[in-house]
């Protein structure tokens, strides 16, 4: 029988971020629209060498298990170099950032490239919220970046940055929370900056502000990565005050000595980020800590790494994201010196290991204490801080339940439900 005449359901490959994840959701909606079957799609990244070599080792591996699929790419690494995933032979169809978003793109099938991103930079960001079979909802707020760190391609592949304006986020806040999401977490590039682009340059303090206030039945509220240069008065009084935001931040730090954070050309100092976690904790004592970190940026030196390496424990990070420094092509870090390839995987495993140990220790703190969690499936959900928890019983994927915490297996707490 044909492809034509019997296909199967299209799939959809996602690499990197949570708003890569996000637009993937929107993606499948269109494609289940469509109805149609056969495509694969890949949603790239652009982040690391190594997830750009994984999404063509897929893309590979999917032609060999099914030649008569459709193969589309996109995402950030299709939105930099469209040329290098349409010149692959098992790749159909290449589709840039913005237009994998639109119906209209997922209705043909003609082969296309995507234009300079930064002739778009001042289209507003879509509006996307929901994922398939979650309980926890994600609502962009903002997409793009204005920020040039060194070593980023982020601002290629996403443009400048766009804000949502503040009465849509409600908006979609109000419908999620009435579709039964009990939790959402506000996403996008670099959501510390949202309002920076528009008229009175409000900030994300004044945005959370009003979003807490005006959907007030909302249990759970979560920020994701948040630039600790950004973060400014109104939303640390929310940190202080509201006890719907959770008390888990995760912070976008990368290094941890001031000359490597200068080469990075961020825009805070190793103290700023000590000064900052004291004040986190001083508003909102019970909070807990995250952070991007990247290990052999290049010309760091033994000495600079162990800078990064004694924040974690100085700064009390207990949620890390580790990774090894990849020379992405066009960016300035890419020609600087660089560490060795051998030598940036070692310093990315020992800060990784640093992290488990942190987390473990905050993880048999918590013994003894009761903890409320969202349940996501099989009993097992996350805590306020970003706990994973699992418990005896079958409570309801969706609901909020309270267990007292019994022990810890490896980086998850065991708990019994409190009645």
């Amino acid at each position: 029988m044909s492809r034509r005449m019997q296909r199967p359901a299209d799939r959809i490959e996602t690499f990197g971020c949570r708003l890569n994840s996000l637009e993937s959701e929107v993606i499948r909606r269109h494609l289940a629209r469509r109805g149609e079957g056969g495509r694969i799609v890949f949603n790239t990244c652009a982040v690391t060498a190594e997830a750009e070599r994984q999404a063509r080792q897929a893309i590979r591996r999917a032609r060999r298990t099914d030649p008569d699929a459709e193969i589309v790419v996109t995402g950030c690494a299709a939105q930099i170099a469209p040329a290098r995933f349409a010149e692959m032979p098992e790749v159909d169809r290449v589709v840039g950032n913005r237009e994998k978003l639109g119906a209209g793109t997922w209705c043909g099938s003609e082969r296309m490239l995507v234009s300079d991103v930064m002739e778009r930079d001042d289209a507003p960001p879509p509006v996307v919220d929901g994922l398939e079979g979650r309980v926890r909802g994600y609502l962009q707020v903002q997409q793009g970046c204005d920020h040039r760190c060194t070593f980023c391609t982020i601002p290629f592949g996403r443009g400048n940055s766009r804000s949502l304006p503040v009465e849509t986020i409600i908006e979609q806040a109000r419908r999620l929370v009435d579709s039964g999401y009990r939790e959402l977490v506000l996403t996008g590039v670099d959501i510390a900056s949202w309002g920076r682009d528009m008229t009175g340059t409000p900030r994300l303090g004044d945005m959370v502000l009003r979003l807490c206030t005006a959907v007030r039945d909302l249990p759970r509220l979560r920020l994701t990565s948040l630039d600790p240069a950004a973060i400014d008065p109104v939303l640390l009084r929310i940190v202080a005050e509201e006890p719907r935001l959770m008390p888990h931040l995760h912070l976008s730090i990368q290094a941890g000595h001031d000359l490597i954070l200068k080469r990075m050309k961020r825009r805070h100092a190793r103290c700023d980020v000590l000064t900052l976690a004291r004040l986190l904790r001083q508003l909102r004592p019970d909070i807990t800590l995250g952070a991007d970190l990247i290990a052999g940026f290049p010309t760091e030196t033994d000495d600079m790494f162990r800078a990064t390496l004694d924040l974690v424990g100085e700064a009390g990070f207990t949620h890390l994201h580790v990774f090894p420094f990849s020379a992405r092509p066009g960016v300035p870090a890419a020609r600087m010196p660089q560490v060795p390839v051998a030598v940036r995987r070692e310093r990315a495993r020992r800060l990784r290991r640093t992290g488990s140990v942190m987390l473990a220790s905050h993880l048999e703190q918590r013994i003894g204490r009761r903890e409320r969690i969202l349940v996501e499936r099989c009993g097992t959900g996350r805590t306020e801080h970003y706990l994973v928890l699992e418990t005896e019983g079958d409570p309801a994927p969706g609901s909020i339940v309270e267990a007292e915490v019994n022990a810890r297996r490896g980086e998850r707490l065991l708990g019994t439900l409190v009645q």
